[in-house]
């Protein structure tokens, strides 16, 4: 299949800074053209933020450079390398199936990276076939765009192509390409691949160039690479406090998809909770529970640990003062990511001011919660003041001592009860990605053709604060019979 250049009718205005590294980060390679590609889904809204003309994407060579059967003008297409603890055993990886275009540089002057999923093979590709299948590729983009309006850092779907082709993956599924837009796909792996090289400049050059595109702030002189490590310490005691508020669960925190720049990276087996539990695991290969809801603060404690290891050569010149810093940076991270989260959890409870006792009654909540099977998200929906009557707690005697001492909390604040009441719709969205919910509308729209009902979703979680009647039918959670939830890992 012929490939030509794309004009900037769409709107593509491309940078190619990643390509300017050491060789060594990266192969230079192109997408393996696909035979039918038809949109599924476009991202209007994301595309004028770009800088992109919707238009212009939804057929002929803005279509084709979605699908890789052409390149955007200006793009350098290539597949990244990185390494990665996956599953606490160290692989050298690299990107399988995704290829990198370039960076996009929008209106307002943000420089993000525009990256093509399930774009065929790679040298890094492991014996894979470098595809992806339609339905998980829509799952992508339901739960990218979903946390993204929940207000959680996040890479971003800009659209997903059908192939027209066929992949394997126990039985035949409909091809797709996914365009994921991301502040950079640079990840504590990418550190771990070039410290496993042992070239130390070229660990120096890239963490300066991640110093430039995350956290140019850091001044020229002092310990910027200590910096370094304290900023993304900081950056992802934010994320993972803001997974454990909405009950996501990210299901395979591999240091791979641990993103420096704090965006939720990777959506393969991920999914939200509906009853309370803190042993929740969703991935189907997760079997001793490393990735589980409760251990995600923990697990990203280890993991920026192999991201200190890899800086301790730049830290400083003496291996023992190296390992110093780096243990005080790192010290650090469990009590940020307990403060954004109690945080957080005031706000969920209407509670503007901080007291001693706070920790005690958000821990009794959530206790009860878990011994009653309650639904995460509604709980604090009911809190609100909506019906409470099918929730699990309803009635139960130590949850009306509780209630009484919320309550009394409340009373000692010199807000009023509407502020309060303000501040808990601003904190608790009205919905999530209900799992059994995203299942319908993919069985839809990859079994039927019918994206209607996903359309309507993502109108839905697009606005989740909203608390609109018709965001009501969303919010159910799944029949008490139905199975344990499942998810896996690469489709």
């Amino acid at each position: 299949m012929p490939r030509e250049k794309v004009k900037r009718g769409a709107g593509w205005n491309f940078d190619n800074s990643y390509a300017r590294l050491p060789s060594t980060l990266f192969s230079r390679v192109n997408p393996t053209p696909v035979r039918s590609p038809a949109l599924a889904v476009l991202n209007d809204s994301l595309a004028v933020v770009l800088g992109l003309v919707p238009e212009e994407l939804q057929e002929g060579e803005g279509l084709a450079a979605l699908a890789g059967n052409a390149i955007p003008q200006g793009a350098m297409p290539l597949a990244q390398a990185y390494a990665g603890h996956q599953f606490g055993y160290f692989t050298m990886l690299g990107d399988g199936r995704a290829i990198l275009l370039g960076e996009q540089m929008t209106p307002s002057g943000e420089r993000v990276d525009i990256q093509l999923k399930g774009s065929g093979t790679t040298p890094y590709s492991r014996r894979g076939d470098g595809r992806a299948s339609l339905g998980p590729m829509l799952r992508e983009c339901i739960i990218s765009e979903a946390m993204y309006a929940l207000g959680i850092p996040s890479t971003r779907s800009l659209a997903v192509v059908s192939t027209g082709e066929s992949v394997w993956r126990e039985m035949e599924m409909p091809g797709a390409i996914l365009t994921r837009v991301a502040d950079s796909h640079l990840r504590v792996g990418t550190f771990q691949y070039v410290n496993g090289l042992g070239n130390l400049e070229d660990l120096r050059v890239l963490a300066e160039y991640t110093l430039k595109r995350h956290f140019p702030d850091v001044e020229e002189d002092g310990d910027r690479y200590l910096s370094l490590l304290k900023e993304v310490i900081k950056r992802q005691a934010v994320l993972i406090a803001k997974w454990q508020l909405v009950g996501f669960v990210h299901g395979v925190m591999n240091t791979d998809n641990m993103a420096l720049s704090g965006e939720t990276i990777d959506y393969g087996p991920c999914a939200f909770m509906d009853a309370y539990n803190p042993a929740t695991v969703f991935s189907s290969i997760d079997a001793e529970g490393r990735y589980a809801y409760g251990n995600q603060p923990r697990i990203a404690t280890w993991n920026l640990t192999r991201f200190a290891e890899t800086l301790l050569p730049l830290l400083h010149a003496d291996p023992q003062t190296a390992v110093k810093l780096a243990e005080e940076a790192l010290s650090e991270f469990p009590e940020q990511s307990r403060s954004h989260w109690m945080a957080g959890m005031r706000s969920k409870l209407g509670i503007f001011n901080e007291e001693g006792e706070d920790e005690a009654l958000i821990e009794r909540l959530l206790k009860l919660m878990h011994r009653y099977r309650a639904d995460y998200t509604n709980t604090f929906r009911e809190l609100m003041g909506n019906d409470s009557a099918g929730s699990a707690l309803h009635g139960t005697s130590e949850f009306q001592q509780w209630h009484e001492s919320w309550q009394a909390r409340l009373v000692r604040q010199a807000e009023s009860r509407s502020s309060s009441q303000l501040l808990m719709r601003k904190s608790n969205p009205a919905l999530i990605p209900r799992n059994h919910r995203v299942e319908e509308v993919l069985a839809a729209a990859v079994q039927q053709g019918d994206y209607r009902l996903m359309h309507e979703f993502l109108k839905a979680l697009s606005d989740p604060y909203a608390h609109t009647p018709e965001q009501a039918r969303y919010a159910t959670p799944p029949d008490a019979s139905a199975p344990p939830y499942r998810t896996f890992c690469g489709t």
